[in-house]
């Protein structure tokens, strides 16, 4: 149900038919991220993303949000570290439409001075909303401690000063240096034709020309260290965590398995032993940071001030037996078909089939199906596992970050100590 055509601009065309549904999800692709960006314009991309919302010569910002509800549809966009991606969901007849109004505003953006003033007011009230959701603000702050002084380290969506001194001259020069055919990508995912959705693409995208230097992946050196940050919570937000795998690498498959027998579910480890055993937390849950040359896994846990020390040992403790002990066979089939359920689950909806199109464009230059991914988990060993816990826990390749009003001279940092 895969298919892919390269039109001659260099523009790549994706698509995943999915003809049990009515609704497709269309999304136009820029490998561009905040990995690209100079420290003093940390944020532009994330900047610019917002400012194609704001209006095009044939649209005003309202008309583009009326046109979407106007048919049931939604419409969003995402910057991350690496790419950027602007999509919508629709009603299978309503794809020439959408396509339409994303390739507006995609190719003619006004950047109209007014709107961008009152953008950037938008952002700041965005870092600030951000700020004030430590759960979330906890996971940048590990990514910084880690990645110290690399920009795949630092925030995508920018600093109030680095968001202040942007204007909509340096906006226009981003997209010209980083939007082009050979770095963008058009996928849809649901109810659709292939060479239907190319013509329209080859349509829409008549006049997009030329081309640009692609930005070569970031790989920091992983820098372990502790940092607390003190806020005035009801709750202390910690994150322990070590180098992990970048996005390519062959041994992701295992790295997933032990991700979800450490903390991937309500059955895993570190849900029984700190949550349902002890009660010290609401949620806790291993995660990976994966990036095309570089990656972080980590355990993220949210609890009173009083038991972060507790919280700690034991997610200590936990990696440690990963590490030491092997999996057993019971657990490691029920993280095996954890994973596959989940992936099937992500499946049926045709935004996630859309993301994952571009992103496996993007990091692997092909795409990967259920199949193979099922096929590549059932052949992953529990030696394979064990030996990639001993490679990334050891101790001395853990950071530690907290936010939460927690005294940092009362932390006994020993357990981690690099």
């Amino acid at each position: 149900m895969y298919k892919k055509t390269t039109l001659p601009s260099g523009l790549r065309v994706l698509t995943e038919a999915m003809p049990g549904v009515r609704s497709a999800t269309v999304g136009i692709w820029a490998e561009v991220g905040s990995a690209v960006e100079p420290h003093k314009r940390r944020g532009i991309s994330h900047l610019v993303e917002h400012m194609l919302f704001k209006g095009t010569p044939r649209r005003s910002a309202r008309e583009i949000a009326e046109t979407m509800d106007g048919v049931g549809g939604n419409m969003n966009a995402f910057t991350d570290k690496e790419t950027t991606c602007y999509y919508a969901k629709v009603i299978d007849r309503h794809v020439p439409l959408a396509l339409d109004v994303l390739s507006d505003m995609f190719l003619r953006p006004l950047f109209d001075p007014q709107e961008f003033a009152k953008e950037q007011q938008v952002i700041l009230e965005e870092i600030k909303m951000y700020e004030d959701s430590p759960d979330d603000l906890i996971h940048d702050l590990f990514l910084q401690t880690m990645w110290s002084g690399s920009s795949l380290g630092e925030p995508t969506i920018g600093f109030e000063e680095t968001v202040l001194a942007v204007n909509p001259q340096d906006l226009r020069s981003h997209m010209r240096a980083h939007y082009a055919p050979n770095s963008v990508v058009v996928a849809a995912a649901g109810n659709v034709e292939h060479d239907r959705f190319v013509e329209l693409v080859g349509e829409r995208f008549a006049e997009f020309e030329g081309s640009c230097v692609l930005p070569v992946p970031e790989s920091p050196a992983t820098t372990p260290a502790r940092h607390v940050r003190f806020k005035d919570s009801e709750q202390a937000h910690v994150v322990i965590g070590s180098r992990g795998l970048d996005v390519a690498d062959e041994r992701r498959y295992a790295l997933s398995v032990l991700d979800t027998v450490v903390g991937g579910g309500m059955s895993s480890r570190l849900f029984q032993e700190i949550r349902e055993k002890r009660g010290l937390v609401y949620t806790v849950y291993s995660f990976q940071a994966a990036y095309r040359r570089a990656g972080l896994f980590g355990v993220y846990a949210g609890t009173s001030p009083k038991n972060v020390q507790s919280c700690i040992d034991l997610i200590v403790e936990q990696l440690a037996a990963a590490r030491s002990m092997p999996i057993g066979n019971d657990e490691f089939r029920l993280a095996q078909e954890h994973i596959k359920g989940n992936l099937t689950l992500s499946l049926e909806s045709t935004s996630s089939r859309m993301i994952r199109l571009g992103r496996n464009e993007f990091a692997l230059g092909r795409h990967v199906d259920s199949e193979e991914v099922d096929r590549r988990i059932d052949a992953v060993t529990p030696d394979e596992v064990q030996e990639l816990a001993r490679e990334l826990l050891i101790e001395e390749n853990l950071g530690l970050t907290i936010i939460g009003p927690v005294d940092e001279s009362a932390i006994d940092w020993s357990r981690t100590a690099a």
